[in-house]
């Protein structure tokens, strides 16, 4: 069946932190969410300025295009994987701040809304340090990374949810196919395409690429802020470079992240990590005081030194 692109162009009020005017593209024809029986409604929550805050129980995957004036624009374009552990998306934060910063460079942004996991689905066990009749969930710290087989770092991990993951990797897939097929339209070099994705959007972008099979949907970059693999890492012969960031006290997520670095270094792919060592959690685009302030230009920096 013809894929169907449909086109939705919105005009936005400017405001504080928001781009002007964004274009959304469905990744698919048809119904994407498993059944044509199941009615499931996709909730959206929205700041008091009316931007999309998050949004959860996807079932029309699309990418949202923000795009930089054309006078400044550099030709890169970063796909944003929002984070959200998979359950939700974190969009006011991880897309529409991050494209107001990218766009503000020359870069565009796109802003991907992907498949999370099944409504309903059962959490499979979690991963276990301890004995099983314990029910403590694992807790590893950066010096562990070496428990991670093959850097897959997944909390719950299952064949349930590793088809989940792969599901969002192929809508990062797609995303790129469409991305340069559009370029010369959206005023984009198709060789300086690639991810960025946060937390969990990390583990989509890194599947995507783990996944690829052809070059219209390999990335020519791949960036993941405090996202560790969800699935096993293979790294493919035509794996782009890579660029991590993370805060070394974020559990389990630092011992991923080293992880996944070692694994793209041993396949001989250029790989940089920062890791950060004053804070636990996950770090936006907005400064906290705190050493990962720095991540942003780090990533500026690092795409300017590899050609982008």
């Amino acid at each position: 069946m013809k894929k169907l692109l449909f086109y939705l162009t919105l005009t936005l009020t400017l405001v504080s932190g928001s781009v002007s005017a964004q274009q959304v593209i469905r990744l698919y024809e048809g119904n994407t969410s498993g059944s044509s029986e199941t009615k499931i409604e996709e909730k959206v929550t929205y700041s008091p300025s009316g931007e999309i805050m998050s949004i959860s129980n996807v079932v029309d995957p699309s990418i949202t295009i923000y795009l930089p004036d054309s006078k400044n624009a550099t030709g890169t374009a970063v796909v944003l994987c929002p984070g959200g552990g998979m359950r939700m998306l974190g969009w006011g934060n991880d897309v529409i701040k991050m494209a107001k910063f990218l766009n503000d460079k020359g870069i565009a942004a796109i802003g991907l809304k992907y498949r999370l996991y099944s409504i309903g689905m059962q959490q499979p066990p979690q991963r276990n340090n301890l004995p099983a009749q314990s029910g403590m969930a694992f807790n590893y710290s950066v010096t562990e990374f070496d428990k991670y087989v093959k850097a897959n770092a997944n909390p719950a991990p299952g064949k349930e949810t590793t088809e989940g993951v792969y599901k969002a990797a192929d809508d990062a897939l797609e995303a790129v196919r469409i991305i340069r097929k559009h370029a010369k339209e959206w005023n984009i070099n198709p060789e300086k395409i690639g991810f960025l994705g946060f937390s969990a959007g990390g583990g989509v972008a890194i599947a995507a690429v783990v996944r690829s099979r052809d070059k219209e949907s390999m990335p020519n970059f791949l960036a993941t802020a405090y996202g560790s693999s969800l699935v096993d890492v293979i790294v493919p012969v035509n794996a782009p470079g890579l660029f991590i960031c993370t805060n070394a006290e974020h559990t389990n997520v630092a011992a991923g992240c080293l992880a996944l670095f070692l694994e793209w270094k041993k396949a001989g792919i250029p790989a940089e990590l920062h890791i950060y060592g004053n804070g636990k959690g996950g770090f936006g685009i907005d400064k906290q005081g705190q050493n990962s302030d720095t991540w942003s230009e780090s990533f500026l920096t690092w795409l300017k030194t590899q050609g982008f």
